[in-house]
C-alpha cells in the first residue's frame, strides 16, 4: 500500500526525520520530462513493447529451490547491436485448488524415480495450463537492479540514532534510485487496472495494489474482503526497498519474502510505540540486514560499525 498524499519526506518506521532516496519532482516538472523523453516514463521506463523471446540470458543471479524462483540477468539486443540490461524473475505459480483434479486425470508423462514399500516418487510433465510460470521483467535495468537480485552474504547491522544521523541519512539523501513507478501508480499512469482499493482523500488517501510477488490467481485475491484482521500480517520494512512510505499486507498463512523478524516491523507495534513516546525510535537501536555488496553496508564498514 502506498500513500497518495501528502508527498512528504516522511519516515516509515523510525519516527526520525528522513529524506526520500529520490525526492519526488513537482508533477508539472515530471510531465515536462516525460514529454521530452517521448512519454517513456509513463510506461515505467519501457519505451517500446517487447516479448520474452527478445531477451538473451547472460547469467543466473540467484535461485531458490524452496521458493521455486530464479533471478536472471538478461539483455535485449537492439538494431545497433548494443545490448540493454534486463532482470527476469521466473517463478512457478502455486497450485490452484480448482485445477488439482485435472492434474491427475489428464494424460501426462510420469517417470518413476523411487519406490520403497508404500512410498513412490514420480516426476510429472503436466500440460501447459497446469504448469504455469510467472515472469516478471525489469527493463531497462540499472546496475542497482542487477545487484539487488544478485546472491550475496548478508550481515546484521545494529543502528543507533547517531548512526542513522551520521551514516544512513546522508547515504539516503545522496541516492538517486528512481521511484517514478510509484507515482505512475498513484497518478494512474500505470497499473490502474490492478488497484484493489483506493481512498481519494487529499490528505490521508492511499491506494492498495498487489506487489510483483502477488499471484493474482491465489485464493487470497478472490476472498480479499473476507479475510479477517486476525489473519492479516500488516507491516513496514526497515530498511525499505524504496523510500516512500508504504505498508505491506500479507495473509498470515503465506510465508512472504521480507516478513522475517530482522526486517519487518508490525504496523500496530510501530503505532503503539510512537503513541507511547513520539521519540521512541530516536531512543532505541534498530537491527536490519544488509548484503555485503550494498553501498550502505560499506558505509557502516568505513565507520567501523561492522
Amino acid at each position: 500500500m502506498s500513500q497518495r498524499a501528502p508527498r512528504r519526506r516522511a519516515c516509515a518506521v523510525r519516527g526520525r526525520p528522513r529524506a526520500m532516496a529520490d525526492a519526488p519532482q513537482p508533477k508539472r516538472k515530471r510531465e515536462e520530462e516525460e514529454e521530452k523523453n517521448g512519454g517513456a516514463a509513463t510506461q515505467g521506463g519501457t519505451a517500446a513493447a517487447f516479448t520474452l523471446s527478445d531477451l538473451r540470458v547472460r547469467r543466473v543471479l540467484r535461485e531458490s529451490a524452496r521458493d521455486k524462483i530464479v533471478f536472471l540477468h538478461a539483455e535485449r539486443i537492439g538494431l545497433s547491436g548494443e545490448g540493454t540490461d534486463a532482470v527476469v524473475i521466473l517463478e512457478k505459480t502455486p497450485f490452484q485448488e480448482e485445477k488439482i483434479p485435472d492434474l491427475l486425470k489428464k494424460p501426462m508423462h510420469a517417470e518413476l524415480q523411487m519406490h520403497n514399500d508404500i512410498y513412490c516418487t514420480f516426476y510429472l510433465s503436466p500440460p501447459p495450463e497446469l504448469s504455469e510460470i510467472k515472469a516478471t521483467v525489469v527493463y531497462p535495468a540499472t546496475e542497482k537492479h542487477i545487484q539487488k537480485y544478485l546472491r550475496q552474504e548478508a550481515h546484521l547491522i545494529r543502528e543507533t540514532w547517531e548512526d542513522y544521523k551520521n551514516i544512513t541519512l546522508p547515504f539516503i539523501q545522496a541516492q538517486s534510485f528512481s521511484i517514478q513507478w510509484v507515482y505512475n501508480i498513484l497518478e494512474k499512469k500505470a497499473e490502474a487496472d490492478r488497484i484493489v482499493h483506493e481512498n481519494p482523500d487529499p490528505s490521508n488517501g492511499f491506494v492498495l495494489v498487489p506487489d510483483l510477488k502477488w499471484n493474482q490467481n491465489q485464493e487470497a485475491i478472490v476472498k480479499r474482503f473476507g479475510v479477517p484482521g486476525s489473519q492479516l500480517r500488516i507491516y513496514l520494512h526497515y530498511q525499505p526497498s524504496y523510500y516512500h512510505l508504504h505498508v505491506h499486507f500479507t495473509a498470515l498463512g503465506y510465508d512472504a519474502p521480507g516478513s522475517s523478524v530482522e526486517r519487518a516491523h508490525l504496523l500496530a507495534d510501530v503505532i503503539d510505540n510512537l503513541a507511547m513516546d513520539s521519540m521512541y525510535y530516536q531512543k532505541r537501536a534498530l537491527t536490519f540486514p544488509l548484503r555485503a555488496d550494498e553501498p550502505l553496508f560499506k558505509k557502516f564498514q568505513e565507520a567501523g560499525k561492522v
